[in-house]
């Protein structure tokens, strides 16, 4: 697992940084656990685009994840590591003694040939790839692929390089430190995996051209002020000055960079302590 720079011999590899693939020790992925899928273009049922600048890029199969870990007390052995396209980070493919194999969230440091296991009331050792309640967890302990809810699986600490910390337990509760500084409380029932997620150095990628970008789906983006007032509430106006120097916003006149845009009566304010930045 490193970084991979190239020679400027043109122009796209002068800036381009990516994977070395040296963690990869599979690269063929599980025929049982993956799903052919097609592609919406941000399309919902109704046919119309509710997520935009998306489309095209290159055909995919899904992965099925064990989000849940449900699989509990008995230990299982990591036969590789494989690539996600539908994802940031690595996924690992374990095997559990009768057999079952099923695709983890990779943590750093686990290694092909390491035993991993999901408690279901009890504490197990805090090595990364093990699973357990919060409850279970001591303070200060890095966990990732955390549940927000008690047996619905994981949704929070998912993507490359993420981590949680627990700060503290009271009340039923345990305090989260969230990768994005925002400090939570989560139910001291909630399931969490140990370590952090893998491929750490995600983030100093560099695609080097636009082309990368348009093979995972993601489409061009047209600036608001350059468009028709009928298109954005930028749009419009004479010369490139355009409608002079409005409040930025979406093009449906939600306020943008910095506007208060959160319901004051959310649901989740009270399981928030301190916001992120």
């Amino acid at each position: 697992m490193g970084i991979k720079t190239f020679k400027a011999n043109t122009p796209i590899q002068r800036f381009k940084v990516s994977a070395d693939f040296s963690e990869i020790t599979k690269d063929r992925p599980e025929k049982s656990l993956t799903h052919s899928s097609h592609k919406h273009g941000g399309r919902n049922n109704r046919g119309r685009i509710t997520l935009r600048h998306r489309g095209g890029g290159h055909k995919q199969r899904y992965r099925f994840i064990d989000f849940k870990r449900d699989k509990f007390d008995v230990e299982a052995t990591v036969l590789g590591i494989e690539y996600d396209p539908n994802r940031s980070g690595r996924i690992a493919l374990v095997e559990y003694p009768d057999k079952e194999r099923r695709y983890i969230l990779w943590p750093d440091k686990l290694n092909a040939g390491d035993k991993v296991v999901s408690a279901f009331n009890s504490q197990v050792d805090i090595k990364p790839g093990n699973a357990m309640r919060l409850n279970h967890m001591p303070l200060g302990t890095t966990v990732h692929n955390i549940e927000l809810e008690p047996g619905r699986g994981a949704v929070m600490a998912r993507s490359a390089g993420a981590f949680a910390q627990i700060m503290a337990k009271e009340k039923g509760f345990a305090q989260l430190r969230m990768p994005s500084g925002e400090i939570r409380i989560v139910k001291l029932d909630c399931r969490a995996t140990v370590g952090q997620v893998g491929l750490i150095e995600h983030s100093s990628f560099v695609s080097g051209k636009a082309g990368r970008t348009r093979w995972l789906g993601i489409r061009p983006t047209v600036r608001g002020s350059a468009m028709n007032p009928v298109d954005h509430s930028h749009g419009g106006g004479e010369g490139k000055a355009g409608q002079g120097n409005p409040h930025p916003v979406s093009p449906w006149g939600r306020p943008a960079k910095g506007g208060k845009t959160r319901r004051p009566k959310n649901q989740s304010n009270k399981y928030i302590i301190k916001r992120r930045k």
